[in-house]
C-alpha cells in the first residue's frame, strides 16, 4: 500500500545531522501514514552508511543513492521518480527546518490546498550574505513569474503529487516548483514555519547561487509563458525591430530627397538596415520554435493543459 505521505530530504555531507533529523522525524509524524525518502547526493563523507543503518531500524524509511553530486534539483527529481506518496513533502537535512511542521502543513493542504510554502519569517541565517540577496531573489521571482510568496528559498513545501510528477526539473529550478506548479493551476498558499540555526556541518550554499537563479529564472519565464507560442516572442520583437528598420529608412530616404543628405553621412541608414536584418531572423527563429514545439509535445505526448479532476472517466482517457 503507497503511504500518504513522502518526505523528500536531499543529502550531501550531512552526517553529523543524519540520526537525529532521522528521530526527529519519527517523532514529529507519529499517527501519520507515510515515508521518508533519503536521496544521498554523492555525499563524500558517512552520511549513506548512517542512511543505511536508519533504513534497516525503520521500514518506513527508504532511500536512493546517486552516483555523483549532481545538486540538489538532481536530488530532489530523483525522490520524486521514486515517491509513492499522493502528498510529497521537501525537507532540508541539515535540520535548519523543523519536522514538527509538517502535520500543520499537511492539514493545511487539506483545507483545499495544492501547495503549502514555508515561509522562514524569522530566519536564522546571516543577513549580509544569506537573508539579503534571498529576499531580493524572492521579490523578482514573484514579479517575474506572477506567483507572490515571501520565501521561494524554503526548501520545506507540501505539494500534491499530480503536480509534481510531470516536471522535467534541471539546474537549479527546484527554487521555481511552486511557479511551475501555479502555471497548472496548483492552489497555493503559505504558511510561516519554524527555521533553526544550523549547528553542525557546513552550509552549502553560496553568493554564487544568485547568477545561477538569475538564468534559471528566465528560462522559468519562457516555458511558462511562451512554450507553447514561443512565435509571440520572437515574433512580436522581430516584428518591432522590423518596423524600426523601415521607420528609420523612411528617415533616411526624406533627409536624402528633402534635406540633401547622402546616405553615406548618414549613420541610420546602416541602423536601419542592421534592425531589418536581425529583425527578419527573429522573426525566422520564432517560426523554426514554433515547430520544435509541435515537435516537443508530439514525441513526449503531451498536453499544453493539466486536468484537476475527472468525473466518471477512467484517468487514461
Amino acid at each position: 500500500m503507497s503511504p500518504r505521505l513522502s518526505i523528500l530530504v536531499p543529502v550531501y555531507n550531512e552526517e553529523e545531522n543524519l540520526a537525529d533529523l532521522a528521530e526527529e522525524l519519527r517523532a514529529a509524524l507519529a499517527g501519520v501514514d507515510y515515508e521518508v525518502l533519503w536521496v544521498d547526493d554523492g555525499s563524500r563523507d558517512g552520511s549513506y552508511g548512517l542512511i543505511r543503518k536508519a533504513c534497516a531500524a525503520e521500514p518506513r524509511f527508504r532511500a536512493v543513492q546517486l552516483a555523483t553530486n549532481f545538486g540538489q534539483t538532481a536530488a530532489l527529481a530523483a525522490g520524486i521518480d521514486h515517491a509513492r506518496g499522493a502528498v510529497i513533502a521537501c525537507l532540508d537535512s541539515d535540520r535548519q527546518n523543523d519536522p514538527k511542521d509538517i502535520p500543520a502543513m499537511l492539514a493545511k493542504l487539506d483545507e483545499g490546498f495544492d501547495v503549502v510554502s514555508g515561509w522562514r519569517r524569522d530566519r536564522q541565517d546571516a543577513w549580509l550574505t544569506r537573508r539579503l540577496p534571498s529576499q531580493a531573489a524572492n521579490a523578482l521571482i514573484s514579479w517575474v513569474t506572477g506567483v507572490h510568496l515571501h520565501d521561494y528559498g524554503c526548501t520545506l513545501k507540501l505539494y500534491r503529487a499530480e503536480y509534481l510528477k510531470p516536471l522535467r526539473l534541471y539546474g537549479e529550478m527546484h527554487r521555481f516548483i511552486p511557479a511551475m506548479a501555479g502555471t497548472m493551476g496548483a492552489r497555493i498558499t503559505e504558511l510561516v514555519v519554524h527555521h533553526r540555526p544550523r549547528t553542525r556541518g557546513v552550509s552549502k550554499y553560496g553568493l554564487a547561487r544568485i547568477f545561477k537563479v538569475i538564468l534559471d529564472l528566465m528560462t522559468v519565464k519562457f516555458m511558462n509563458a511562451y512554450l507553447t507560442k514561443p512565435s509571440y516572442l520572437f515574433g512580436g520583437g522581430g516584428s518591432l525591430m522590423v518596423l524600426v528598420g523601415v521607420a528609420l529608412s523612411a528617415v533616411t530616404l526624406y533627409n536624402k530627397l528633402y534635406l540633401g543628405i547622402f546616405v553615406k553621412d548618414q549613420p541610420l541608414f546602416l541602423v536601419s538596415i542592421f534592425f531589418g536584418l536581425v529583425g527578419v531572423q527573429l522573426l525566422l527563429i520564432g517560426l523554426l520554435a514554433e515547430v520544435l514545439t509541435r515537435i516537443y509535445y508530439d514525441v513526449r505526448q503531451r498536453t499544453a493543459y493539466f486536468v484537476r479532476e475527472r468525473l466518471n472517466l477512467d484517468a487514461s482517457a
